[in-house]
């Protein structure tokens, strides 16, 4: 096994992305915590304090929640969540059957609660790199491994649930 916080062997038996997603998700929180620090912007939010840590926390919750359910669609179907280690099934039903990111989608709610919470706007400004690293880095490499290895079963599944929402 190798190091699951560093680049991924790209090969037929991985997605290959760029490196495990919590890791990107948790270097986001921290640089914009840092940046909040060293560069500090004002955060308003609607009724203040206890607006920004209510949402933030429901965020959470409904995120971790998503995600739970996510991870235990791959465990009733025996194939592994960390992306360094090879796909067993392609995954369609729970809730897969409405997004084929579930996970992602729980990671980026559980993100914008923690950075609402904290009421870090660079945190929140840093959605978008992410975001973006995410889509490229990961999913765009995850979508090409698992077309090529379940094929015309992968690219009907995608043709009726969507990627993200």
């Amino acid at each position: 096994m190798g190091n699951p916080a560093g680049p991924q062997r790209h090969d037929a038996s991985t997605a290959g992305v760029i490196a495990r997603p919590p890791v990107l998700f948790l270097a986001g929180l921290l640089l914009g915590i840092a940046l909040d620090w060293l560069l500090p912007l004002p955060f308003s939010a609607p009724g203040g304090l206890w607006v920004s840590s209510t949402v933030g926390g429901a965020l959470i919750v409904i995120g971790l929640a998503l995600a739970a359910f996510g991870i235990g669609s791959f465990t009733r179907a025996s194939t592994p969540v960390p992306t360094n280690e090879p796909t067993r099934a392609l995954v369609t039903t729970g809730v897969h059957g409405w997004s084929r990111n579930p996970i992602y989608v729980g990671l980026f709610l559980v993100y914008w609660g923690i950075a609402m919470a904290a009421r870090s706007p660079w945190a929140l400004i840093l959605t978008v790199p992410l975001a973006i690293t995410i889509r490229y880095g990961v999913v765009a490499r995850e979508e090409a491994y698992l077309e090529r290895l379940f094929g015309d079963s992968y690219r009907n599944y995608t043709a009726r649930v969507r990627r993200w929402l």
